[in-house]
């Protein structure tokens, strides 16, 4: 071996020190899964993409994920835990309810395409399933009767993770063309849209035509709210009334 003032020969070659490789395990394939995904988007998230990670090859993977798609449950379910759950409180049923929708819209935003997993499958993770008997619970006890609280969960769920899901096909839109300030991106994006709302002919589309700014004055998180208001206001109509 070398000492620090006398070299190596040339015909030998320096070796550094072996580094030990990270034991793999399903969390941290998982949280590797996630940080792709937020970094390069769900398209670019694959078993091989998630190996390079640990400087190894897809097949060690699969001893702890079975699939890309058992890793994307698993990732789902792990941006699922971020969200809080409050004690159920009947008597507060529609305040709980919209505050725990704009809770899941704003985890969901957070994390470019994730929304397109959930909106892919019937996520059945703990985080989930916890998510579910949250809500399920809340209407049943406020006085619902469970298939019209089924229901209401359902759609519940399908709304919000539609519109995050909207939300991240504009952020997709938004890195493709350079941009990477979203009112910069809306400005442009609505301009256009409502430059040809405009150039329509007004006698086929009397309405539109007349009415382009009330069609684009609200942003998406104003619209997300209008629509959550929409919700909760059908669901209470349906609520019992007690005497």
């Amino acid at each position: 071996m070398a000492t620090e003032d006398v070299p190596l020969p040339p015909w030998r070659k320096s070796r550094k020190p072996a580094q030990l490789r990270r034991q793999l395990s399903q969390d941290l394939i998982v949280e590797a899964g996630l940080r792709i995904l937020d970094a390069e988007g769900l398209d670019a998230l694959s078993m091989r993409r998630v190996a390079q990670e640990f400087d190894t090859g897809p097949a060690s993977l699969y001893a702890h994920v079975a699939n890309k798609e058992e890793l994307l449950e698993l990732v789902y379910d792990r941006v699922l835990s971020e969200i809080r759950l409050p004690e159920r409180d009947p008597g507060r049923w529609k305040e709980q309810l919209r505050e725990y929708m704009v809770e899941v819209h704003r985890v969901l935003a957070k994390h470019a395409d994730l929304a397109r997993v959930a909106l892919a499958n019937i996520p059945t993770g703990e985080n989930s399933v916890r998510m579910g008997e949250f809500v399920f619970g809340l209407l049943i006890e406020a006085g619902m009767s469970p298939r019209d609280a089924a229901l209401s969960m359902d759609r519940i769920s399908l709304y919000v993770v539609s519109d995050a899901y909207e939300g991240s096909v504009h952020f997709t839109r938004m890195r493709a063309a350079g941009l990477s300030d979203p009112q910069e991106y809306f400005e442009s994006f609505v301009g256009q849209i409502a430059g040809y709302y405009r150039a329509l002919p007004a006698a086929r589309f009397p309405h539109i035509t007349k009415f382009v700014d009330a069609l684009i004055a609200d942003d998406g998180e104003e619209r997300f709210q209008y629509g959550l208001e929409l919700l909760l206001d059908g669901i209470e109509a349906r609520m019992p009334r007690t005497p």
